[in-house]
């Protein structure tokens, strides 16, 4: 769904084209303006809005007017859609070299599908997921959804760890209290489920009165579950997902230091922006200099000048 880390803003139409000066031009204006975000968001926050007043029975009245309502954001959708595919001009698969714009038309399109009609499961899913597409609006929640991309592969690595410590442990409480708490260690099944619960540590003063009641070497099979699993287990999920975090605050960087990335989407890249302003700040450290060697001067001329008017003033 995610591409990279950033979407970069609309890229305008060059200036001296005649595509901005049409409708291409008109359509990037609007999209990279900040009002249009603006409108998407409050249509989007609406759609979900009206979704959670759907949940509730008895609606009467009120019917035909959400209806009424949900035609309405698909329009306002698919509008959005067409001014976004627009503002590329003549390049309009570049639309889809950014995930965020992917998914977005993915959504949209969605609901048009001729088995989507009705109020099935699957058409409510997909409605549901308009409300995501607030995400691309929020940098910070962007770089959240792709440090948890990118931690997929670390996720699993410590999937299959906790997988693993769950069947051992699961087949060590069947063995021990199997026969005495059936309801809770009879099968595997049950074992398993007793110390998934217990991974939110709500279990553990009941368990462990239950295991003293066994045998008081049952204490050395939950506290080193506890700090196995709660504490080291769950630590390194952390910390896989703090550095994907890591890793995608700097892409995101390098993103932005790429020589044609275009934040302000004035049409001149970042690059040249920050090469032009260089220059400037070289000229304008020139003038100052300049100014400063001239007043420099004007200082010291100033107490030779009353020196030797002195010295005119001086009787001979």
């Amino acid at each position: 769904m995610v591409s990279g880390p950033v979407v970069p803003r609309q890229r305008a139409a060059p200036a001296d084209g005649p595509e901005s000066r049409g409708v291409a031009g008109w359509c990037a204006r609007v999209a990279e303006s900040r009002p249009f975000e603006i409108l998407i968001i409050v249509v989007i926050g609406a759609n979900a809005l009206m979704l959670g007043i759907e949940t509730y029975p008895h609606l009467g009245a009120a019917g035909p007017v959400l209806r009424w309502l949900e035609w309405s954001f698909r329009a306002a959708f698919v509008v959005e859609i067409a001014v976004r595919v627009l503002a590329y001009g003549r390049r309009p698969q570049d639309f889809f070299r950014h995930g965020w714009n992917v998914f977005d038309l993915a959504v949209t399109v969605a609901i048009f599908l001729p088995g989507l009609h009705g109020d099935s499961a699957l058409l409510r899913v997909v409605r549901v997921a308009r409300v995501l597409r607030l995400v691309r609006f929020s940098p910070g929640l962007r770089t959240i959804v792709t440090a948890l991309l990118r931690s997929l592969p670390g996720v699993g690595g410590f999937l299959a760890l906790a997988a693993v410590t769950l069947y051992v442990y699961g087949m060590a409480g069947w063995l021990i209290f199997g026969k005495i708490y059936p309801e809770q260690y009879g099968d595997i099944g049950r074992s398993l489920l007793t110390l998934f619960v217990l991974l939110s540590l709500e279990t553990l003063p009941d368990l462990i009165e239950q295991g003293m009641a066994v045998s008081p070497w049952t204490l050395v099979y939950y506290v080193s579950y506890v700090l196995i699993t709660v504490n080291l287990l769950l630590n390194i999920l952390i910390a896989v997902i703090v550095n994907s975090m890591e890793e995608a605050r700097r892409l995101e960087m390098t993103e932005r230091l790429a020589p044609d990335y275009d934040e302000d989407g004035d049409g001149v890249p970042d690059e040249v922006d920050r090469i032009a302003i260089s220059q400037r700040l070289d000229d304008l450290r020139a003038v100052l200099a300049e100014l400063e060697r001239e007043l420099r001067i004007d200082r010291d001329e100033g107490p030779a000048r009353g020196q030797h008017r002195r010295r005119v003033s001086e009787p001979g």
